[in-house]
């Protein structure tokens, strides 16, 4: 009787090719989740679809993400990819946010989808505030002359660049899509400077 030939190991330091596959087939099913949530929204796309555009079976879907809910939030992690603002004169910092977030949204599909997902989904909506409270909390910090108020500021900056966005890309008022981005900063910029700097009097 013949014995199984031994398992011979890897000694070159690089991942067993199954591993490999895996993460291969992770990073087809997000970026194929990212395009279809940015196309159709969460409520319209499809694990089959996804697993379509990521030429895989839906059930290798299932396995990695198990539900939709779950591979929306997988998908929906997103660097607002703040600016430096260290070197930003500190009268200067609410039109330099504005500018940024006005670029961002026109410039990412995806992290619009979020923004209308997160209207009517709750697991969406949890994914939206973890962005905004991590990442913006974080810059806003260092403006609050009393710690205690930073996170406060911040859901106010979040406010008005959320209403912005949700405006101009979501539900798309006539008003705020016909506007020119250097008219919109010129409207928004104080307020999100006063959020910043300004005195609650």
């Amino acid at each position: 009787m013949n014995e199984a030939a031994p398992v011979r190991a890897d000694i070159s330091g690089t991942a067993p090719p199954r591993a490999r596959r895996s993460d291969v087939t992770r990073a087809a099913i997000l970026r194929a989740a990212r395009d279809r949530f940015a196309e159709d929204g969460y409520d319209r796309a499809t694990i089959r679809a996804i697993a379509a555009d990521a030429r895989i079976d839906p059930s290798m879907v299932m396995r990695y993400y198990v539900s939709k809910e779950n591979l929306f939030a997988a998908a929906a992690e997103f660097d607002l990819r703040l600016p430096d603002l260290t070197g930003v004169a500190p009268d200067a910092v609410g039109e330099v946010l504005v500018r940024h977030f006005l670029h961002r949204w026109e410039g990412d599909a995806t992290l619009v989808a979020l923004l209308r997902t997160a209207s009517t989904n709750p697991g969406a909506a949890e994914r939206m505030r973890g962005i905004f409270a991590d990442q913006l909390s974080t810059a806003v910090s260092r403006f609050a002359q009393d710690p205690t108020e930073a996170p406060r500021r911040a859901g106010l900056v979040a406010s008005q660049i959320l209403g912005l966005a949700l405006t101009r890309y979501v539900l798309r008022l006539p008003p705020m899509v016909d506007a020119d981005p250097a008219e919109l900063v010129a409207w928004v910029a104080p307020t999100i400077q006063r959020y910043l700097t300004g005195s609650r009097d």
